[in-house]
């Protein structure tokens, strides 16, 4: 496949929802795959929904999901500007081709004057609709003579541009077209308004910004969300209207609530207790803090994977796939047609094998940091050793300290559960015995001290039971963590019979 070139056209009206980032990411692996480019175009010809900090955000977001563009704001702008709204100028030659060509019109209809014809649609029970069917009673430049238009606009009358969707003079009725994902699809032009593509203030609206920048910018292929497929005839149209070929086109299917129909939205993620934004974000107006995945401890890897396989299906039972395997084995068409169910419990799976398929080192390296963070210093190696013992059992980084803060820090209470049930009335005087057994152990490692105490214990003909459990207890303060003796030998015997003369004392 030659010269692809694809863009991800998102509008900064706030954060990037995961339903953006996997457009963005098919987009990324369908341009990798065919050596091609990835495009970033800021779409904000919609000023009144600006927000000024969303651009920043989405050039982040893509940046933390190791998917940055090849293009775009402010890098290898071959075709920039890359925000519409420094490319203004070029659009009125556009809508000014498409009325000498008697595409589109100018439409002078004032708010109340719409209003009231939806009235009257209204008393007829009839849905009003701007196009072939009314437009020739409106109050447009088809109904006015060229003298009325020109005095209009000269006297600074607002008005704005419309396409001519459809004609009774066209030849056809139905446009039908080819979807990448959904195949043939067909659309009755006649049952389609006029769509505004022009406003006398000088910015365009979305349909034809859109259309003149991915012919500028030399786009092959639209791929982009499906609710986006009802202007799909719209656009097709302009192009045809404007004598340019179109791109091939593919809507992906919605990303779908976990529960129940419908799309995926914050309100979900709030309800439920999961992020929809890639990257936490603070409204600038409200000042409310929206969850993101990076900042909840998802590994950016890991909700890449999840993403790509949220809706798009290899055809084998692998599940776990690098950035370079998803671009060469990815296909728009595997891509399904119906909508993909999240999972926050899958996407929790996700996390946990990338999180287990890292080494030591690297997983220490990322925990390190929440030890600084509670004032805890450990060598490189004790952390090390200390993750290795543990994180088969995390799904996050985060989780490390639940699984292992008795090895950085001595309990100062015991679980009332546990110590109830493992602590007897004999059990601290058993205890007193265990460290008699172990102050002349000299090769504490894993290995001696269990062979010892186990030797100590069968001697004494006692079940393994009554030791072992107190002694968790007095190590760790609960029954949890890894093999029993790796945590005295980590710990080491001073703190080893510290611990267990404390749990002596308190537990009574």
């Amino acid at each position: 496949m030659n010269n692809v070139r694809v863009r991800f056209a998102p509008s900064p009206t706030g954060p990037l929802h995961i339903g953006g980032v996997r457009t963005a990411l098919y987009n990324y692996l369908f341009a990798k795959k065919h050596g091609g480019e990835f495009i970033l175009r800021i779409e904000d010809t919609d000023q009144t929904r600006y927000v000024a900090n969303a651009e920043q955000y989405i050039i982040d977001a893509l940046d933390w999901c190791n998917i940055p563009f090849d293009e775009g704001p402010n890098k290898n702008e071959k075709f920039g500007p890359y925000r519409q709204s420094e490319r203004r100028e070029l659009y009125k030659q556009y809508a000014d081709q498409l009325i000498a060509s008697g595409n589109a019109y100018y439409a002078f209809d004032t708010a109340e004057e719409l209003d009231a014809e939806r009235t009257k649609a209204e008393a007829k029970k009839e849905p009003f609709i701007y196009n072939h069917s009314t437009r020739q009673k409106l109050n447009n430049s088809l109904t006015l003579s060229k003298e009325e238009v020109a005095a209009k606009i000269e006297a600074g009358e607002k008005y704005v541009v419309r396409f001519k969707m459809y004609d009774t003079s066209f030849e056809n009725d139905i446009l039908t077209t080819t979807d990448l994902i959904r195949k043939d699809v067909s659309f009755k032009l006649f049952l389609l308004d006029d769509k505004v593509l022009y406003k006398s203030d000088g910015m365009p609206t979305y349909h034809l910004a859109n259309i003149v920048d991915d012919h500028l910018m030399e786009i092959s292929h639209v791929i982009r969300g499906e609710e986006w497929l009802p202007s799909l005839p719209l656009h097709i149209s302009l192009y045809n209207a404007l004598e340019w070929t179109a791109p091939q086109f593919a809507h992906l299917p919605l990303i779908l609530k976990p529960v129940g129909k419908g799309k995926l939205s914050k309100r979900d993620g709030d309800k439920l207790g999961f992020p929809v934004f890639p990257l936490e974000y603070t409204n600038e107006i409200s000042g409310e803090i929206s969850r993101g995945y990076k900042e909840d401890g998802y590994l950016p890897d890991a909700f890449i994977n999840m993403l790509a396989l949220l809706g798009w299906n290899p055809g084998t039972e692998q599940e776990i796939f690098s950035l370079e395997e998803l671009s060469q084995n990815f296909s728009l068409e595997r891509v399904s047609k119906s909508g993909a169910k999240f999972s926050p419990e899958k996407t929790n799976w996700f996390n946990q094998q990338y999180l287990q398929a890292k080494n030591n080192s690297e997983v220490a390296e990322l925990f390190t940091a929440i030890l600084t963070e509670k004032g805890i210093q450990a060598n490189a190696a004790y952390i090390e050793t200390v993750v290795g013992l543990v994180k088969e059992r995390a799904v996050f980084v985060k989780d490390l300290w639940d699984l292992s803060d008795f090895f950085f820090t001595k309990p100062t209470e015991f679980d009332e559960k546990a110590s109830k049930k493992q602590w007897k009335a004999d059990t601290g005087s058993l205890m007193n015995e265990v460290i008699e057994v172990l102050k002349p152990i000299e090769d504490f490692s894993s290995a001696n001290v269990e062979t010892i105490l186990k030797e100590w214990i069968t001697a004494k003909e006692i079940g393994f039971g009554k030791v072992m459990q107190p002694l968790r207890l007095s190590l760790v303060g609960a029954l949890k963590g890894p093999h029993l003796f790796d945590i005295a030998a980590m710990i080491g015997k001073e703190a080893t019979l510290e611990r267990i003369q404390f749990a002596i004392h308190t537990l009574g």
